[in-house]
């Protein structure tokens, strides 16, 4: 007699069964990397609209006359006129316009060089010398960036006032050859792209610290050089304040504040429009060199920054 042979239940597995795949998706539906990706298309796409809108309307309105300008058609390009609006922009008043365009590529040109220049320098004195107090005027450079500065305006118009400046071209120049914010970022490009073995052995060789500043650590922090001078250009071009408060001469007004003058008068004569739309136009030209011919630099900067 034989004894029954045990078998396996139905329900038990086998190892060497294959757990069936994950779903992955629903048949029919696209994935959500599409869906993620195609909302980030979407609103970058929107940006640049967002972005790009007002520069159109300057370049279509820019081409039109004072009719042109009040009717309403200044997103049309029918009556193409931008040569006489730059003739009639060159020739009124002698041509002040583009003296106030001279203006402010010294005021912002300049300044901006300057301002970088020795932002730099207090960067790299914070970051690599030790002396006493230097945190604690560290600190107040840093209070600096939370001070506004059209509440330094009136106290820097006294000042001025005081030593004979006012309505003179060193009373807008001056003030924008600081900026503590710019000394903040300095250091911390200083600490980042200048290694101490360098400058250790530059001062072995026997070059002093004015050498080895000039001609080793600000060659190694120019990302930073041109991210300052980027910033503070852009803040000295565009500022308004400051020489609404220290000039009075139209021949030392900067671009802002001239077109500002010549805007405040179009409600008493039409015919400013033109001017002043054409004239905005042109304002934005600087501001576009200067970014495109120093991106490398501090597009450089920024993904340097980003693989420390």
């Amino acid at each position: 007699m034989t004894s029954p042979t045990a078998t396996a239940p139905q329900s038990a597995t086998r190892p060497d069964a294959a757990a069936p795949p994950p779903r992955t998706g629903t048949p029919g539906r696209p994935s959500n990397r599409w869906l993620s990706r195609a909302a980030v298309n979407g609103a970058l796409g929107l940006s640049v609209l967002y972005t790009l809108f007002p520069l159109v309307w300057l370049v279509t309105a820019a081409t039109k006359n004072t009719g042109g300008l009040l009717s309403g058609e200044t997103f049309s390009f029918r009556g193409f006129d931008l040569g006489h609006n730059l003739s009639q922009l060159a020739s009124y008043n002698d041509g002040v316009y583009f003296r106030w365009y001279l203006n402010s590529l010294l005021y912002a040109g300049g300044g901006a060089a300057i301002c970088a220049l020795v932002c730099v320098a207090a960067g790299y004195a914070f970051d690599k010398y030790a002396f006493r107090g230097k945190e604690k005027l560290f600190g107040v450079v840093l209070l600096g960036v939370l001070v506004p500065t059209t509440a330094l305006a009136l106290p820097m118009y006294l000042l001025a006032s005081e030593v004979g400046l006012v309505n003179t071209y060193w009373s807008v120049l001056i003030p924008v050859l600081v900026n503590p914010f710019g000394v903040y970022l300095s250091r911390v490009f200083s600490a980042s792209y200048i290694p101490d073995e360098a400058l250790e052995a530059a001062r072995i060789d026997g070059a002093g610290e004015l050498r080895t500043f000039w001609s080793i650590g600000l060659r190694m922090v120019m990302p930073g050089f041109a991210t300052v001078f980027l910033f503070q250009f852009t803040a000295i071009w565009n500022n308004f304040f400051l020489p609404l408060v220290m000039l009075s001469d139209q021949k030392l007004f900067p671009l802002s504040l001239g077109l500002y003058a010549w805007n405040s008068d179009t409600h008493a004569e039409p015919s400013y429009y033109p001017l002043v739309v054409t004239g905005s136009l042109l304002a934005v030209i600087p501001l576009i060199v200067a970014f495109v011919s120093l991106q490398r630099h501090w597009k450089a900067g920024l993904t340097a920054g980003s693989l420390k």
